[in-house]
């Protein structure tokens, strides 16, 4: 080697050789339609050798950011919206292979391409490089075609990894959720009211549950097709969501039935919550009629843990199962609580607003009583006692 002529990578032969394979008339295809505008980081201390690569990406219809050195680059990889990055090996501050590094843990949740220039052509070098996470290696000096080749298929991947995620996202959203409601599904049900009836056991903690039933869903497809039904169930779905609190879980229990899972609930705090649904239910269905000529009733059913005959998560259920269909027997558009066996108590204000409230009467073991927006007699209506609120989360 000639005296004075500089041993490091980066000599003036390489960027000669560059220059000159940048002046040949680009033979390769534009880049692909579906990968046009994406945006590429480009890290080299070289600063003749960094626009050489952003011009040649840039005429691909890349969008490409350059930055002298690899510090940089990881800040700007930390700011998202990157889809790949081109990271010279020998750089100050931070080097290609530590930035390489920092970027791989940055990006575990996704995939970044990274893909690693230099001028050592070595084997162990290059294997250095994908040992560390680099996805591919381009050497100097290089070919426009190959370069852009490699670009194209790290991007490529990319999508189909992105795509890939995307997918598992949405099977993980469809195996827990209701699609049409967006509500929880039994499945996720099944799991939280396990967690929680294991926690209010553990801890002596009160906990409610509630099912909610639509009355005569049938008649709104007979009336207006399914579509007139999905409107309903939906309607319903977005009444009880607003009900409630965060803690409070709220799933489609089945065709036209939830179920709402409330943590830390008293008796009082349960009915609080059942007559909040259907209260919003019957206000925010004063101009349901614009869109339905039929009404939409709802019918509750609650039940308690712990009390006399609800010791287990199946037995809470069937406890909410009977006071609804009690309330569901007796015609619909009502509340029944269960609080024990042969014994069913419900919230009532079944007077109109003309009408003077009835004095509270003692419920009875042998029949149920109801909570209803149509108006009954004063000898069959019962008016529950001033409580207090639920527990606080």
């Amino acid at each position: 080697m000639p005296a004075g002529e500089s041993q490091h990578p980066r000599d003036s032969s390489n960027v000669i050789s560059i220059v000159s394979e940048s002046e040949k008339p680009s033979t390769s295809e534009p880049a692909l339609a579906s990968l046009v505008g994406l945006t590429i980081v480009v890290a080299d201390d070289d600063r003749i050798a960094r626009e050489l690569l952003a011009g040649i990406l840039r005429r691909h219809g890349f969008v490409v950011e350059s930055v002298p050195d690899g510090q940089l680059a990881v800040e700007r990889v930390a700011k998202g919206g990157v889809d790949l990055v081109l990271l010279d090996v020998l750089m100050p501050r931070l080097s290609g292979l530590e930035a390489c590094r920092l970027l791989k843990g940055m990006t575990s949740d996704g995939f970044l391409p990274v893909v690693l220039v230099t001028a050592k052509t070595d084997t162990a070098s290059r294997v250095e490089g994908l040992k560390i996470g680099a996805d591919d290696y381009v050497c100097k000096p290089f070919e426009e075609d190959e370069l852009v080749a490699r670009v194209q298929a790290m991007l490529r991947i990319k999508r189909s990894h992105d795509h890939v995620i995307v997918s598992r996202a949405r099977l993980e959203q469809l195996s827990l959720h209701d699609d049409l409601t967006g509500l929880y599904n039994y499945r996720y049900l099944h799991a939280r009211l396990n967690e929680e009836f294991k926690r209010a056991e553990r801890y002596h903690d009160p906990l409610a549950c509630l099912v909610i039933d639509i009355d005569r869903l049938q008649a709104h497809n007979d009336a207006g097709g399914r579509d007139a039904g999905d409107r309903v169930l939906r309607f319903v779905a977005d009444t009880i969501r607003r009900s409630l609190r965060e803690v409070d879980v709220v799933a489609r229990f089945g065709g036209d039935e939830f179920l709402v899972v409330l943590p830390s609930t008293h008796f009082a705090g349960s009915v609080t919550v059942a007559d909040r649904i259907f209260q919003d239910a019957n206000q925010r269905i004063a101009g349901w009629e614009q869109r339905s000529a039929l009404p939409v009733a709802l019918s509750l059913g609650v039940a308690l843990f712990p009390s006399r005959d609800v010791r287990t998560k199946d037995a809470l259920l069937r406890g909410a199962d009977a006071a609804l269909h009690a309330a569901k027997r007796d015609g619909g558009n009502r509340i029944c609580v269960y609080q024990q066996q042969g014994q069913m108590y419900t919230p009532v204000s079944g007077f109109s607003v003309t009408e003077t409230a009835p004095k509270a009467i003692k419920p009875r073991s042998d029949r149920p009583y109801y909570r209803s927006d149509r108006p009954t007699a004063p000898s069959s209506v019962a008016r529950p006692p001033v409580t207090p609120e639920r527990k606080p989360e």
